[in-house]
């Protein structure tokens, strides 16, 4: 518990003196709430407005984490069919790149004129995003398996189901969570972008992105820095809960996780 408070106090510390310089900045040159709201303004419009910000950040919590709840099965099974062979990955592995190197900007329109606004059209933007880092790492994880290790299955006549599940999956998964962690991040922004497209415009049924272009419009600058604080507990929200998924899944075999119990 003394350790972990102690690796607590450091980003506490630098968490402080952001606010610090941030309330200072805005006092000694007068710079005015419309630009850059004080902290204390932050504060006042997230207790005032609490009630509006929990279902806008309920309502992205459900889009982003079902666009990446689908991104993970998706993902997952591409990076077994990649893996078969050679061939395979050669054929279709370039196309996956398309997800990350098209702007979200220019499918989410596309989106919206397919599947109209609403849940499922932010759930989809936010899949697309969140697919191309986890069959990337899925993919790496399954073929970089050791030869020794393979050459040893072989030699006990293991068939090609159980050198997955026995081998190639296990090896695999330290590679996916990688995928996860930063799949977790950019989720949020996924959903986030979506809303800006597709999301409902009745009230009380728009995310933090439709929230975040209402403010926008109407210069409440303090409320758009509430929201955009509330995306940021979000997206912290998804990172470490895999991140305690990953160690739990890894701790009493992966060298990554032992070595951040014995740090």
């Amino acid at each position: 518990m003394k350790r972990l408070l102690i690796q607590a106090a450091w980003p506490l510390a630098v968490l402080v003196a952001v606010i610090t310089a941030w309330d200072l900045c805005c006092r000694g040159f007068a710079i005015p709430a419309y630009v850059l709201p004080p902290p204390s303004a932050v504060l006042r419009v997230i207790l005032e407005r609490h009630q509006t910000l929990w279902n806008a950040f309920r309502i992205t919590a459900i889009e982003a984490g079902g666009g990446y709840l689908l991104s993970i099965i998706g993902g997952v099974v591409i990076a077994l069919f990649f893996a078969q062979s050679p061939l395979v990955r050669r054929s279709f592995y370039p196309y996956t790149i398309l997800l990350q190197t098209v702007p979200i900007v220019a499918i989410a329109p596309l989106i919206l004129m397919w599947f109209g606004s609403g849940l499922r059209s932010v759930m989809l933007v936010a899949f697309v995003i969140c697919l191309f880092p986890i069959i990337a790492n899925t993919t790496q994880g399954l073929i970089s398996v050791p030869r020794n290790l393979i050459d040893l299955f072989v030699m006990s006549n293991a068939s090609r189901s159980r050198q997955l599940l026995k081998l190639r999956l296990p090896h695999a998964l330290p590679h996916l969570f990688v995928g996860l962690r930063i799949s977790a991040g950019i989720s949020v922004i996924g959903a986030v972008t979506g809303e800006l497209f597709a999301s409902s415009n009745a009230v009380g049924e728009g995310g933090l992105g439709y929230s975040i272009t209402y403010a926008n419009s109407q210069l409440q600058t303090d409320y758009l820095f509430a929201l955009v604080l509330t995306a940021s507990l979000l997206g912290f929200l998804f990172f470490f809960t895999v991140t305690a998924l990953e160690w739990l899944c890894l701790r009493k075999w992966h060298e990554s996780a032992m070595k951040t119990d014995a740090d």
